[in-house]
């Protein structure tokens, strides 16, 4: 199995589905436009549901993107584990009443088989519980077994968002082997553990759902497929995890040198190392959308993203100045996908810069208030500082204060 990069993926799937009629577009803005439901785009779906809906007229019936995308719902847990992150890339190939789900079905088998070259035989389709149709394409058209047909419910194989369009899905798995099991007896497709890794999600929306769990068919069906290209890149790659991947291994070996850690060395330096690597992607990409650091809204998001990763720099040791310098590897290692990094990199490195100087000055005021804190509770002859203080030096000033040896359990 060819071992492809990840800026080879995301051309070799655009053109993919180019060569079967779709329009490639550019990925849209993190900004979202005329949808005021979301405060970033968090899916490759989001910016096209003026298409879905029939609000505007689509370029074209079939249209392919990769849509860069930000979700910050798990950010504490993002450097604590090798799964979670802010920012990543959404492969999709979309119709909108064209092609249904004999195409979308064949096509993906074709991309993951003959394209990229996965083994067909660790390849695991699942559909949802009631869906004959998807059934018989995979089994009578596909030529997968039946036991290897995984039949799911609504919590795993079907989607909706309350009322509106909803559809059953139909993902595919990749079965990376034994030693990314969990060992226990019977484990297989649906586990918890990292063996089985769904790499791709046909949605087939052919129903309009009441949101009280009717439903009718739509006259006009439409295909919404979603792809990782990082998870992608895991599976091609075969590396641990995300942070593995060949652009972000760029990234993560770059706050190493600047940092003197070592990877994997030390489990609370991981933390900091994979959180930097995750956050200066979403804060470079932020920036070239024109998103600047603010108080509220998107510009609070950003504003906290870096702040973190400014602070576990520091944990890390790293003196001085540094995520301008980490951004020109991000941009380095994107502009191929994304000329406009590239373009825009100078306005990028002052935006970061200016956020950390005045993050640093932030933390210096913080630390001075709390030695002033310190003395007035020693004054008082009181041993634990207040909440409301300690609140007010993490929100206000980003100062932590540990009660564990575990300082980046945050």
């Amino acid at each position: 199995m060819e071992k492809y990069g990840v800026n080879e993926l995301r051309k070799m799937f655009l053109e993919f589905f180019e060569s079967k009629g779709h329009l490639a577009m550019k990925s849209f803005s993190l900004i979202p436009h005329n949808d005021k439901s979301l405060l970033l785009i968090n899916s490759g779906m989001a910016p096209l549901k003026p298409y879905f809906t029939g609000a505007e007229i689509p370029p074209r019936r079939r249209v392919t993107t990769c849509q860069k995308c930000i979700r910050t719902g798990d950010i504490e847990n993002v450097g604590k584990t090798a799964r979670h992150g802010t920012f990543f890339e959404m492969l999709g190939n979309f119709s909108f009443g064209d092609y249904f789900k004999h195409e979308a079905i064949a096509w993906s088998w074709e991309f993951l088989t003959q394209v990229v070259g996965l083994d067909p035989n660790r390849l695991y389709p699942s559909i949802y519980q009631d869906d004959d149709e998807a059934f018989d394409i995979w089994n009578k058209e596909i030529g997968i077994p039946a036991d290897r047909i995984f039949r799911f419910g609504k919590e795993d194989n079907f989607w909706e968002h309350g009322a509106g369009p909803c559809g059953p899905c139909s993902e595919i798995y990749y079965d990376r082997g034994e030693k990314y099991g969990c060992g226990k007896p019977g484990c297989t497709v649906g586990c918890e553990c990292d063996r089985y890794m769904e790499v791709w999600n046909n949605v087939f929306t052919q129903f309009e759902g009441d949101g009280k769990g009717g439903y009718t068919e739509l006259a006009q069906k439409n295909i919404d497929t979603g792809m990782g290209l990082e998870r992608l890149a895991v599976v091609m790659q075969d590396v641990d995890s995300v942070f593995d991947i060949d652009t972000m291994k760029a990234i993560r070996d770059k706050v190493c040198e600047m940092s003197g850690k070592k990877y994997q060395v030390d489990a609370l330096d991981d933390v900091s190392i994979r959180l930097i690597t995750d956050h200066i992607r979403s804060a470079t990409f932020m920036i070239s959308d024109g998103i600047m650091p603010s108080n509220e809204g998107r510009g609070y998001v950003l504003r906290r993203i870096i702040r973190r990763a400014a602070r576990h720099g520091r944990m890390l040791g790293i003196d001085g100045i540094f995520m301008a310098k980490l951004a020109a590897t991000v941009i380095n290692e994107s502009k191929d996908g994304y000329p406009e990094l590239e373009e825009k990199k100078d306005f990028i490195f002052k935006v970061l810069s200016q956020e950390e100087e005045k993050f640093g000055k932030t933390i210096d005021q913080g630390l001075s208030i709390l030695s002033d804190m310190e003395k007035q509770m020693e004054a008082d002859g009181v041993k634990v500082l207040s909440g409301e203080n300690a609140f007010k030096l993490y929100d206000t000033y980003g100062c932590l204060l540990y009660t564990s040896p575990s300082p980046r359990d945050i």
